[in-house]
């Protein structure tokens, strides 16, 4: 990455960062793109390149968390099924409390639980994440046998990333969550290959 891009990456953590903590305070709805501009000193074009939604601003990694599971997959060892991958890459990711399975604390689950738009656009994303891994998986099987697939395991993904939210809004810190969320996981992802060995 060059400086110029470097440059543009820390801009753009910079007003992601500013946006959080003003919507944190004040909540998502109340605070305005023009106000999150003036407190990052850039213009409100500068926001909108970075971020054209105003809910990317909170949700600024949407883009690796919904190509993460494809690329997993895409990259798994040889001999390694996509359904193995995905499991192991889940705990690989709950032992570093991931953001992306909804390690967040409890004042960012409180400003996503307590918004309908960011909910929604959480839903989104959640859908495309879908999307993205059913071409990964495409490319191996038939397509419906992708989408399938797919959907069952961003069903997996979802509940376990709810349960995070669910943890962390009542008071639970990452330890303990990650503790509750070991057992849960190996018995989402069992029923999730006893799924495809059914198929």
């Amino acid at each position: 990455m060059g400086l110029r891009d470097r440059r543009k990456q820390q801009t753009r953590q910079e007003i992601s960062d500013i946006a959080t903590r003003l919507f944190t305070e004040h909540g998502f709805d109340e605070v305005t793109i023009a106000q999150v501009a003036a407190a990052a000193g850039v213009a409100k074009m500068t926001v909108t390149n970075h971020f054209p939604r105003k809910e990317d601003l909170v949700l600024d990694i949407h883009e690796e968390f919904i190509a993460r599971l494809g690329e997993v997959v895409a990259g798994r060892a040889s001999g390694e099924s996509p359904l193995a991958a995905l499991r192991r890459a889940y705990f690989e990711d709950l032992a570093r409390r991931d953001a992306m399975l909804g390690f967040s604390g409890p004042s960012f689950a409180r400003l996503i639980a307590g918004s309908p738009t960011l909910l929604a656009r959480l839903r989104e994303i959640h859908e495309e994440r879908e999307t993205a891994l059913a071409a990964v998986l495409a490319r191996e099987t038939d397509e419906f046998t992708a989408a399938l697939t797919a959907a069952h395991a961003i069903a997996v993904h979802r509940a376990l990333f709810r349960e995070v939210q669910r943890r962390t809004l009542a008071g639970q810190d990452a330890d303990e969550i990650a503790a509750a969320l070991e057992p849960l996981a190996v018995q989402a992802f069992d029923a999730l290959q006893r799924l495809a060995e059914a198929d």
